[in-house]
């Protein structure tokens, strides 16, 4: 089976279409959810679906209950986390994708990664150079 990421609405269009545009399957928040969608909704579906979610958000794995929804239905939420524009955020993405990958592989749902950029000096020295994921739910 394939993965399916999806991607919140905090990522904006063009995350989803270059994630797209590099191969991956993508769904997005406004093809399947009203834009004021609360979030433990189009979580609860993503995780009976068994998506792997996307968002910018980083809030969302303190609020009560988004996190029992993400528990609760077994979701795989990734966090990813910079400031930057998305189309940025994408690219950073992809160029973590291994990384992302082997994280899926060896944490098995309900969990909350965050998704970090290179370092600033590493994105100056080459832009597609691999960030890091780490695990934030369930704690190590």
């Amino acid at each position: 089976m394939s993965l399916v990421f999806f991607t919140d609405r905090d990522l904006g269009l063009q995350f989803p279409t270059i994630l797209e545009s590099a191969g991956l399957t993508v769904q997005r928040h406004r093809d399947h959810f009203p834009h004021d969608c609360p979030d433990d909704v189009w979580l609860e579906a993503v995780g009976v679906r068994g998506w792997v979610a996307l968002t910018h958000d980083g809030r969302i794995r303190y609020k009560p209950n988004e996190l029992a929804a993400i528990v609760t239905h077994r979701v795989a939420l990734l966090v990813i986390v910079g400031k930057a524009t998305n189309a940025e955020l994408a690219r950073s993405f992809l160029a973590t994708l291994n990384p992302v990958l082997s994280f899926l592989n060896t944490h098995p749902p309900p969990i909350i990664g965050t998704v970090y950029r290179s370092a600033t000096g590493d994105i100056a020295e080459g832009p597609q150079r691999p960030g890091h994921v780490e695990l934030w739910y369930p704690r190590p």
